[in-house]
Parts: C-alpha cells; structure tokens; sequence
C-alpha cells in the first residue's frame, strides 16, 4: 500500500460528526522559534508554563519536522502537500490552492486568521478571504505597513486599523481571536493564529523588566514567554465560556530560531537554526491537547511533518476526508487518542525559497534542495547521507558502503521516498515538475 492510499484510507476509518458535536480548533504557528526554546521541552533558559501545562495534560511530539523558513511552511501547512507540488515565490500562497480554512468553512465552521499573513504579494497570492476565512486581523498583508509590534500596522478585514499610541501587536491579535471566539461560541469555528511572535526585530514586551532593553537574547526571551502569555489568555477565554472541553488546540513552530541567536538545552549550545536545512532549521514544537480526548501526559517520538496536519484537523473534527491533490500528508489523530496510529517511516522535503531570486547565495535564499529522512539518517538528493542524532549539523557525511547495515538498509529507503517525488518543483522560474510514478 503506498503513502498516498494508505493516508486515505486511514481517514474513512472515522464517521463524520454532526455539526452540534464537531469540534472548536484552535491552530497556533509560531514565527521562527525551534523545539528548544520551551520549557516543556526540558529548556531551563525559557519559561512556558501554560505550554508546559498543556503538554502535560496533552500530548507533546519529539519529532515534529517544518520545512525551514516562514512561507515554505505557511504552504506545505495550509495545503496539506509538499512545496515540490505547489511552491511558487517567497510571500506567495498559489492561487486555486484549497487551503484548511476552505475546506473548513465549506463544511459549516465560523473561520478567523489573526498574526502574520505574508501569502499575497505584487507578484500574485491569495487574500485571506480566497483563503477561506471569514475574518482577520493581519501584519504583512497589503495595505499595512512595515511595523508589527510596537505601533503596528495591522489589516482588520481590508482596513488599516487606527490604533492608540504604543499599542502591541501581539495583544491586539490576540485580542482580535478572543472576540472572534466569543462571537461564535454557539457554533463551531476554527481560529488560525499564524503569531507575529518571536521574529526578529527582538523589541522588549509589555512585560520586559527593563522596558529600554536592547539586549536581543534577553528580548528573545521575553518573547517567548509572551508567546505562552497569549496562549494561556485564548484557553482562559475558553474556560470561561465553557468551551474548553470542545475545544482542540494544536501549538507549533514554522521553522528554526534564527540563527543570531544560541540557546541552551540539556547541557548543549543550540544556534538557531532558521533557513538551514539541518534538524535545528526544521526540528520544532509540536503539542496537542483537547480535554478528555487526547490522553494526558504522552509523549510521541512518530515522525510528523507539515503535510500532516491539514488531514489530522479534518479527522480530529469528524469531517469527510478531504481529497488533496498530490496530498502526500497523512492524519496522526489515532496516535492523538491513543492509538497506535499508522507511523511514519519517512518524511520527505523540498526547499527553494526564492525561485526568482537572482543569486542563490545564503541560506534564506537557497538552492533547491530536496531529502528524505527517517528518525536517525537524512538523504539528500544530491547523495550526501548524515546521522542526523551523531551529527546534528550535517558535518560529516557518510560514504556509501560506510553506514553500517541500518544505515545502508536506510539509505535505499530514503532513495526510493526521493524516487517517488517529482525530480523538481514548479516555481517562479517556470521549472516545471517532472513527476514520476507518484502512485497513489
């Protein structure tokens, strides 16, 4: 059974809910903040305690893997498929590409999106209305402006929002999904919070103790444990409500901790690993909790990628399972409630950020590049295999014939996944794929 058969079928096993029982879904992506930047997952620099909270009343995943920068994995996340299929340009969702909150608002649910956008750019993308959300509250959307903490220059439903002086804008999205989920507390609605939180520029918070800090890392910081402010106020609102025992709530990363900045964890120095394609460029959070259905104080090591978290929505709400064309995501919901689920033994990557870039010259602005990977070896299209538990950093590449007998079984493995890809994506530069026997 291949991957493509065996995702769908795993989705029928599930009967579609009524709509009075379907469930809230809060989805939660952070900006360029990697798995060691929380406390949940044993960091003692950062300080998260309503993740942490949830973790241990939910589920946390070791090895969630993105694609490693912002609109790459706003893609791969929103469409439920690899960028090798439908990657365009930088700033670019692809027009006519269904996205979660389509299929969503198709089937009944009250839509919002509030944080940063960055999919609607002069060279072409979608609104968050072709998107499928019936509101927003958007940074980095035609319209605005440059600023997104301090003073921001938010969108509100296609209006430039006129703000009090110093008013921050993680508050004022925030703010935006609390009323966005009052209003429709009689229904079920799906909320996206793509956070503005924790990119760089690194200003104090509201909450800073020196409010004239310029000192990056300890801004950083402060970020991020304003990150877990703003989600501990979204599930108090649903406390408050009476929601929170209807209520999914999924928290995750886009990608690595930009690279100027080193953290600490379990005795190591991690440098943020934004735009590199190594684990500290993919590797981020991922943690699941919906009250008295997802088992408390689990932790799962199944392999997860980007694709899979459009198919794993659809089942957690008892939807009909979407049919994605070229949808290469499959749902981990069973592993969610419990159950063994179907693992994964590999997933796959492509990254070419700017395809209409003049020079392919630093990591933001990258070289295609596709791999495959399972939990412990990386394969890279280009031959080079590495340890990724040994040699995190991608040093020292292992010679064919000099991986061992796991390794070398892994590496045929890994070639057959890249195999059964397109040798190439469809972008910008009018690379067309050249699909090989994707069978489905």
């Amino acid at each position: 059974m291949t991957r493509f058969l065996t995702a769908f079928f795993l989705c029928l096993v599930t009967l579609p809910l009524s709509a009075a029982d379907r469930p809230n879904i809060i989805m939660i992506l952070c900006d360029d903040v990697g798995f060691e930047c929380f406390s949940a997952y044993g960091s003692r620099e950062y300080s998260t305690p309503r993740l942490d909270a949830l973790a241990a009343s939910g589920i946390r995943f070791e090895n969630c893997h993105s694609t490693p920068l912002c609109t790459p994995s706003r893609v791969n996340l929103m469409s439920g498929k690899s960028n090798v299929f439908n990657y365009f340009d930088f700033g670019v969702y692809p027009r006519g590409e269904p996205t979660f909150g389509n299929y969503f608002k198709e089937h009944g649910y009250a839509t919002a999106v509030a944080g940063k956008w960055q999919l609607l750019t002069t060279k072409g993308g979608v609104s968050p209305e072709e998107a499928g959300f019936d509101t927003h509250c958007l940074w980095n959307i035609p319209g605005g402006g440059r600023e997104r903490y301090w003073n921001p220059s938010l969108v509100q439903n296609g209006k430039l929002l006129d703000l009090p002086d110093e008013s921050y804008g993680p508050d004022i999205t925030t703010d935006f999904l609390i009323d966005f989920i009052k209003t429709n507390r009689e229904k079920p609605f799906l909320a996206y919070f793509p956070m503005i939180l924790p990119h760089n520029p690194f200003p104090v918070t509201p909450d800073s103790a020196d409010p004239k800090s310029k000192d990056a890392k300890r801004n950083f910081i402060d970020m991020v444990q304003y990150i877990d402010k703003n989600v501990g106020r979204l599930e108090d609102t649903l406390k408050d409500l009476g929601l929170r025992e209807n209520t999914l709530i999924i928290f995750t990363g886009d990608n690595g901790t930009n690279a100027v900045l080193t953290s600490e964890l379990n005795g190591r120095q991690i440098r943020g690993g934004k735009g590199f394609t190594h684990d500290y460029g993919t590797h981020v959070p991922l943690i699941v909790n919906w009250p008295g259905t997802v088992p408390a104080g689990k932790v799962i090591d199944d392999l997860v990628c980007f694709s899979d978290l459009f198919p794993t929505m659809v089942e957690a709400a008892g939807l009909p399972p979407k049919k994605i064309t070229d949808g290469d995501g499959w749902s981990f919901w069973p592993q969610c409630k419990g159950k063994a689920g179907h693992k994964r033994e590999w997933i796959y990557c492509y990254y070419f950020p700017r395809p209409s870039s003049a020079k392919y010259n630093d990591k933001y602005s990258h070289f295609e590049v596709r791999f495959a990977r399972n939990e412990r070896y990386k394969l890279y299209d280009n031959g080079g295999m590495f340890d990724t538990i040994e040699d995190v950093l991608e040093k020292r590449p292992i010679a064919i014939g000099k991986a061992g007998s796991a390794g070398e079984s892994a590496r045929k493995e890994l070639q057959q996944a890249l195999d059964s890809y397109p040798d190439a994506g469809r972008n910008a530069n009018g690379t067309k794929q050249t699909a090989k026997q994707n069978k489905r």
